[in-house]
């Protein structure tokens, strides 16, 4: 990793002055809510231990996060609390009950560090891995579903990879071959639709991404292909403005209706993160002034309604309430 290392001390330069995460005081427009910015409000660290093995993983409702690790950078760039570098906030999304990742890396020297955009977040995917594999040998009934993407495009506001001649998918087997930690990786692509029996102790590879959003073939759960992402995934990313937030609930609250309707056995996963230059993540998650946010749209539909299954929800700054509301769907 000699290499990743000079890479990110060349980067490190860059992220000096990288704000903290702090809490504002209450009845401001960033305060921590029950539904933002209040991650270690919830703990359920064994909440999957108690299901049945027969489980169709499809079948669950799963807090996720998106962006998972992207700390750093400024607002348009963070997505989540800051628990801590080197994937330490990974361990806290999931000793809150979080069970749904998104990692986006880079390729350097034929490895994977975390990027979004041009920023490096101060981890790499070893980290990752290592501390899945710690938090899922202290909880061997857990599972995690990883979605896998490469970041850099090359393009204007992206990353460029760096002195990588291997292909995302061969660097990922090398991680899953070689891991020290413990080899959890499952890459389930030949076996149908994983149960929470074959799951547990694991970390299910949910989707391979390349940088574009292509999927790889051979790799994540068979059920998605690109043809029919869109039909399972909601994604609708862009919020160009403020008052742009409502459609991105609507769009939220929609694809849950289109979940529930739909056969058990088929996974959906449902974004309920947006930005843009005119409103930045924690904005269209949070709120700001009268403007409600996503998650705060979000807590109030899943309390008041009856939505026996949210599929996974990957987040941005999600409350310790929205984390609990989305756990109490599983029975």
């Amino acid at each position: 990793m000699t290499g990743v290392a000079s890479s990110t001390a060349r980067i490190a330069v860059t992220f000096a002055a990288a704000l903290a995460v702090t809490l504002v005081p209450a009845g401001t427009a960033n305060a921590a809510t029950a539904y933002c910015e209040s991650l270690t409000e919830a703990s359920n660290p064994d909440w999957l231990g108690g299901l049945p093995d027969d489980t169709s993983l499809a079948a669950l409702s799963l807090p996720g996060t998106h962006d998972t690790l992207s700390l750093h950078g400024g607002d348009i760039t963070q997505t989540q609390e800051n628990h801590g570098d080197s994937a330490e906030t990974l361990t806290a999304q999931l000793d809150a009950g979080v069970r749904a990742i998104d990692i986006r890396v880079r390729k350097v020297d034929n490895e994977f560090t975390i990027h979004h955009g041009t920023f490096y977040q101060n981890a790499n995917f070893a980290d990752v891995l290592a501390k899945a594999d710690a938090f899922l040998a202290a909880h061997p009934g857990e599972t995690i579903v990883l979605r896998l993407k490469a970041e850099c495009t090359g393009d204007i506001g992206s990353c460029t990879d760096e002195n990588s001649d291997q292909d995302t998918a061969t660097i990922l087997d090398r991680y899953a071959d070689e891991d020290p930690n413990g080899g959890r990786l499952y890459n389930p692509a030949a076996d149908g639709m994983p149960t929470l029996g074959d799951a547990r102790g694991k970390i299910v590879l949910g989707a391979l991404q390349e940088a574009k959003g292509g999927l790889v073939g051979g790799y994540g759960l068979s059920q998605f292909t690109n043809d029919n992402w869109g039909e399972y995934v909601q994604d609708e990313y862009n919020v160009p403005t403020v008052g742009d937030i409502d459609d991105k609930w609507n769009h939220v609250r929609d694809h849950w209706d289109k979940t529930n309707s739909a056969d058990s056995g088929e996974m959906f996963w449902n974004f309920s993160s947006g930005s843009s230059l005119g409103a930045n993540p924690k904005t269209v998650s949070c709120g700001t002034g009268d403007t409600r946010g996503v998650n705060d749209h979000a807590l109030e539909h899943l309390a008041s309604n009856d939505v026996p299954r949210t599929g996974v929800v990957l987040m941005d700054f999600p409350g310790g309430d929205l984390i609990n509301e989305v756990i109490s769907r599983n029975s």
